[in-house]
């Protein structure tokens, strides 16, 4: 029950990176399975693990690098955006309650992250504050033109991936960003293994690469490392804003219009018959389930 449990936590991950403007490692944050998951991967690349490897001692490699674990949430991430890639391509149906729903999300997991630093001060403030004014800067970037030869499909899986583990940096806006979105899950759609190969490799160096510098972090620096992780949460939230009104588009070679330049504005208070709108109720509705669920989690989580 336990391995099924963290399947499904792995389920939440991939949901949510599926979805550009949201972080599976925001998911993990609220699942409270980031720390670990951050320490299983990073010891993929220690001594412990290698040595035992070497010597053929499987069970004691597989339980250096917590291979129950990594396997089951691996297997919820895989099963998600292979089941779900279709909601990264049409999230636009929705976009209102969708995001709606996440930004309830994110920002009750805000607050309860918060909790588990044990003395905030003005450093701690600090660092919130540099988080969260990079990631406000990051997620208004505007998406480039870039091509589609090899090197870069191992480049934007690295760098997706980094993102991917990072609360409010989403793996899937980095690939928006580098122009790769829409062709990285038209080849899920498509079983394209060939750009898929490509960008997993690019996923597995960068994922080992940039686990060890958080665990880093972690061991040594803890409650700055959140911090500043609770501040890339914070500025997340201006990608994940409801209501906006698209500034700029440009067309992809693939012929898809994509939103450059938006900009976040309040929603209209009435329709166009004059009569009260009633899509603001439905989002503050979904914004305040988004936030209750993280809530029940934390409570669960701290119980067991």
């Amino acid at each position: 029950m336990a391995y099924i449990w963290l399947v499904v936590r792995g389920f939440a991950m991939g949901s949510a990176d599926v979805v550009p403007g949201v972080s599976g490692g925001t998911m993990a944050f609220i699942l409270g399975i980031y720390e670990e998951l951050i320490m299983s991967i990073r010891a993929v690349a220690q001594p412990p693990f290698w040595r035992a490897l070497l010597r053929f001692r499987i069970p004691a490699a597989l339980r250096a690098v917590n291979a129950g674990f990594l396997v089951s949430v691996a297997t919820g991430i895989l099963l998600a955006i292979v089941t779900l890639a279709w909601i990264g391509v049409d999230a636009t149906n929705q976009p209102v309650m969708l995001w709606s729903f996440f930004f309830g999300l994110v920002l009750a997991s805000v607050v309860t992250v918060s909790s588990r630093v044990k003395q905030w001060g003005p450093p701690l403030w600090l660092a919130t504050a540099l988080g969260a004014v990079g990631a406000y800067i990051l997620v208004g970037a505007v998406p480039l033109q870039t091509p589609e030869t090899w090197w870069f499909l191992v480049f934007s899986g690295a760098l997706a991936i980094c993102a991917m583990i990072l609360p409010g940096i989403s793996g899937a806006f980095i690939l928006v960003l580098l122009g790769k979105y829409q062709y990285v899950l038209g080849a899920v759609n498509e079983r394209d293994f060939v750009t898929i190969g490509l960008v997993g490799v690019g996923a597995v160096i960068g994922l080992i690469s940039f686990a060890q510098i958080l665990g880093w972090l972690f061991k040594r620096y803890h409650d700055a490392t959140v911090a500043i992780l609770i501040g890339l949460m914070i500025g997340s939230l201006r990608k994940i804003w409801p209501w906006k009104e698209v500034l700029a588009t440009i067309t992809d070679r693939h012929g898809e219009l994509i939103p450059t330049v938006e900009r976040n504005i309040l929603p209209a208070f009435t329709n166009a018959a004059g009569s009260f709108n009633m899509e603001i109720v439905t989002a503050l509705a979904l914004a305040a389930a988004g936030f209750a669920l993280v809530l029940v989690i934390e409570r669960v989580a701290n119980r067991k």
